[in-house]
């Protein structure tokens, strides 16, 4: 007779993942906005300095993007 083990894993409740994700998604919609006015406000006060920052953000994410590759 073969045993059965119980799991130790709790059921995943989909639904309720997929909603708190589409809350996260309308939080995150509303944040973007206020990022890309403080990326304004920076350009329209240091240019060359907003410039260096981006490149250095974009590098990072690029290495962020490398790493969920490997995933």
């Amino acid at each position: 007779m073969v045993k059965k083990y119980k799991s130790n894993k709790k059921k995943i409740d989909k639904k309720k993942i997929l909603k708190i994700i589409s809350r996260v998604q309308k939080i995150r919609s509303k944040n973007n906005l206020n990022w890309m006015n403080i990326l304004r406000l920076a350009v329209n006060k240091a240019p060359s300095e907003t410039v260096q920052l981006m490149r250095k953000i974009n590098s990072k994410d690029k290495q962020i993007a490398a790493l969920f590759k490997k995933i």
